[in-house]
């Protein structure tokens, strides 16, 4: 099963360094990620691939928010499938 985690927030140092060990730390593989910096805003859009997750997708949605508060940037996550649902034309 594979999802998409989006980032937005101010930019500072760290942010996709915390988000990558948070990943690690459950097991979850960054299959492909694309971040890019919008003034002094920082985007992130990542597709990781949660086949061997050690955490259930609920516990992994308020783990990303609970993070994302700790270093200032909105993180959600969304299953692959239902993301790609609602940007079909």
């Amino acid at each position: 099963m594979k999802a998409i985690v989006t980032v937005l927030g101010k930019d500072k140092v760290g942010i996709i360094a915390d988000i990558a060990i948070l990943m690690k730390d459950y097991g979850i593989n960054i299959c492909d990620i694309s971040q890019t910096l919008m003034q002094e805003y920082f985007t992130m859009i990542m597709l990781v691939d949660l086949s061997a997750a050690q955490v259930d997708f609920t516990a992994l949605q308020k783990e990303l928010k609970t993070r994302g508060e700790e270093i200032g940037v909105d993180i959600r996550i969304q299953h692959q499938d239902l993301f790609d649902s609602m940007h079909k034309i």
